[in-house]
């Protein structure tokens, strides 16, 4: 298996998804990228599409495509047992917080968002389809995360934690209960790493706070770089001009320090290719990773379901992940270094691979 290999095939299955995949731990609908199952390709972390017209499946442990072995084994991630357990009023945990990839504990503390009515929602997000489905709760109590965080790390040794929201109407944009729920669960498990993401907030004291709660990298996410396409995909979300952004990102480098930094970033919403690359340069300078993932639709999403936009290009999001990919070589930034959180996981890009030394792959 040479890292060229590794590196495409993981672009590809982003894309295209795996058909027959039966994997215990899935995700469902909410904000996104996917609905997947949680895998992991010749031992790292992915987050798969699982999708019935894919050419690609498995057999024996090995990823096929077209019925040919690709050389990329195949291990489904096993159910963890804290799944099986429910607070004392009938909660069970897996409402409150979900495994993804092998050892990252997420949540989204508040299931709804503000800007979530069709003429402000960010068209590939479906955050309140999973709460409408019974599969969750709306509002994540500090005591409830503190109480799962401590079993999922006894029982199925979790080594970081994800804390994301819907945006609140107040200033703060969610940082306030995003800070109460990172002071419990640091509480109950002080080693715990944790990532929390959160819209520039208003004050960018609340960035102080949070770090100072104990969460220890955050995601401050943009989605594209592009005014045009932002105002198009994100026309609530867009509404927060690119200058916020920038001030959140400097101000937050500050405090949880280089490369502890993140945003996300979708291949295939319509942008530039050059100006894309070009864009995550400028993150990599200001010490920000940039966490390339392609745009994949979802169901439940107006972009699916009412736009019907599909997902990008093979070639387009090798392209993107390849040069993003080498512009974080070149700057020594790994997200295995970050705390916690999507760059330090990994499951939803190929960017892992992609930065992956070619002697660390055997040939």
């Amino acid at each position: 298996m040479t890292i060229e290999n590794l590196r495409s095939t993981r672009v590809d299955v982003a894309i295209q998804g795996i058909r027959l995949l039966d994997t215990p731990v899935t995700r469902k609908a909410g904000a996104g990228p996917s609905d997947d199952g949680h895998v992991l390709l010749d031992g790292i972390g992915a987050a798969i599409p699982l999708n019935p017209r894919s050419p690609y499946t498995v057999r024996g442990g090995k990823l096929l495509l077209d019925g040919a072995d690709t050389g990329v084994g195949l291990e489904a991630i096993e159910r963890p047992k804290f799944y099986d357990l429910a607070t004392s009023d009938g909660i069970a945990y897996d409402k409150i917080a979900r495994l993804h990839s092998a050892n990252v504990l997420a949540t989204t503390v508040v299931q709804t968002c503000s800007r979530y009515d069709e003429a402000e929602r960010c068209r590939f997000c479906a955050i309140e389809k999973s709460l409408e489905s019974g599969s969750t709760i709306a509002v994540k109590t500090p005591a409830m995360l503190a109480e799962v965080a401590a079993a999922a790390v006894a029982l199925d040794g979790v080594e970081q934690m994800v804390m994301t929201t819907g945006t609140s109407r107040g200033r703060d944009r969610g940082a306030t209960h995003l800070a109460r729920c990172v002071a419990a669960v640091r509480e109950a498990v002080p080693d715990l790493p944790i990532q929390v993401q959160i819209e520039p907030p208003g004050d960018l004291a609340s960035l102080q706070e949070l770090y100072d709660a104990g969460a220890r990298s955050i995601g401050i996410h943009i989605e594209s770089l592009d005014d045009d396409v932002r105002t198009k995909w994100m026309p609530g979300k867009g509404s927060v001009p690119m200058t916020e952004y920038r001030a959140a990102w400097r101000e937050a480098v500050r405090i949880f320090g280089w490369n502890q930094v993140s945003t996300y970033i979708l291949i295939g919403l319509g942008e530039d290719v050059d100006e894309l690359v070009a864009g995550c340069e400028e993150l990599i300078a200001m010490g920000v990773y940039p966490f390339v993932v392609p745009y994949r639709p979802l169901d439940g999403t107006l972009a699916k379901d009412v736009d019907n936009v599909p997902a990008p290009s093979f070639a387009h999001s090798y392209e993107v992940t390849s040069r993003v990919a080498a512009a974080l070589r070149t700057a020594g930034m790994a997200g295995a270094d970050q705390a916690a959180g999507c760059a330090s996981c990994g499951a939803c890009s190929a960017l892992g691979a992609a930065t992956t030394p070619a002697c660390e792959v055997s040939a």
